[in-house]
């Protein structure tokens, strides 16, 4: 135990290098960087959801920066081929069939309004953040470890765009919303922005790599979970599921409840919140500082929720309120 605490320690000394280093280049959105962080040492994916121009971009190129990954960007267009994405087979008369990988073979995948693609782009995608490989020809390739994709998405453009179904929605650990700076915030944007200054003169180091991310991925498995904890956990998504039981006046709005995913999601997720709090054991409180970002993207709101302004997030509060903790 003693050893599972020194361990703990100095990964959080690494988040708080880490976190410290980032806050260089990126002013506020410090909830959105935890809930990057959280994703990446549960050996998730993130879909994120806010208007263009706040540092989406930025924050996930700064992370692979930081973490030492390789880092590439696709830009989601409707003419966009599953080929530009996972690569191709080509052919020379010299060196005869030969694979060129596409540019989802690296350890961080910014893919940039992802509801422009066409659903097989979509899907092409979604299999390599699932399985961690894709298929070019008759060869298998493994993606590099560790892999995470951030997926963006425009909430007010729908012209010429493909909604995510929900089934592939569900791929993705966390959804999250970034939203506007404070005015304090956007002051010190003003004379700290990629506009004015390049990238490179913001001089930010290394202070992980890819073999250190993968060993905290590891050690936050080893983060103790209680028998009544995961009761916690399943009683939570039953409730998404079976709101009657619980006494959720505002489940006649859900029309879908929260597949599996969404409790294993809870249950890793809640052990990097206490590897992040610095413990080696999960608490209630972990779970709930979890639970609305895993499950935002997995509730399915009705046509009666929506007209009454009903969000997944206010049914989360009240499913957190009621569910009684064991």
């Amino acid at each position: 135990m003693q050893e599972l605490k020194t361990v703990i320690s100095n990964d959080r000394r690494f988040i708080n290098s880490l976190k410290e280093e980032i806050s260089k280049i990126i002013v506020g959105q410090e909830q959105v960087l935890d809930g990057f962080i959280r994703a990446l040492l549960s050996d998730g994916h993130v879909l994120i959801e806010g208007v263009p121009g706040l540092a989406k971009t930025l924050m996930i190129r700064a992370l692979a920066k930081v973490t030492a990954c390789n880092f590439s960007r696709i830009q989601f267009t409707p003419d966009l081929l599953p080929t530009d994405i996972i690569g191709l087979t080509a052919y020379d008369k010299e060196k005869g069939f030969y694979v060129i990988k596409g540019p989802i073979f690296s350890n961080m995948v910014l893919a940039d309004e992802i509801n422009r693609a066409p659903p097989k782009v979509q899907s092409a995608l979604l299999e390599c953040m699932q399985e961690k490989q894709a298929t070019i020809g008759n060869e298998t390739f493994h993606m590099p470890l560790p892999f995470f994709v951030l997926a963006t998405q425009n909430p007010l453009e729908s012209l010429g765009t493909y909604p995510l179904p929900e089934a592939q929605m569900d791929r993705f650990l966390y959804k999250l919303n970034i939203s506007y700076p404070t005015l304090d915030e956007e002051s010190l944007i003003l004379k700290k922005n990629i506009t004015l200054q390049k990238f490179e003169s913001f001089e930010l180091k290394s202070v992980l790599s890819p073999e250190k991310l993968i060993k905290m991925q590891t050690d936050v498995k080893r983060v103790y979970v209680d028998k009544k904890i995961e009761k916690y956990v399943v009683d939570i998504v039953d409730a998404t599921r079976h709101p009657e039981k619980y006494r959720i006046q505002q489940g006649k709005y859900i029309e879908w409840g929260a597949s599996p995913r969404a409790s294993i999601g809870i249950y890793i997720s809640a052990k990097v919140q206490a590897l992040l709090e610095r413990k080696t054991f999960v608490i209630p409180q972990y779970v709930k500082d979890v639970a609305a970002d895993v499950l935002r993207h997995r509730i399915m709101v009705n046509y009666e929720g929506q007209a009454e302004g009903i969000t997944s997030d206010k049914i989360i509060s009240e499913i957190l309120e009621k569910v009684n903790i064991p």
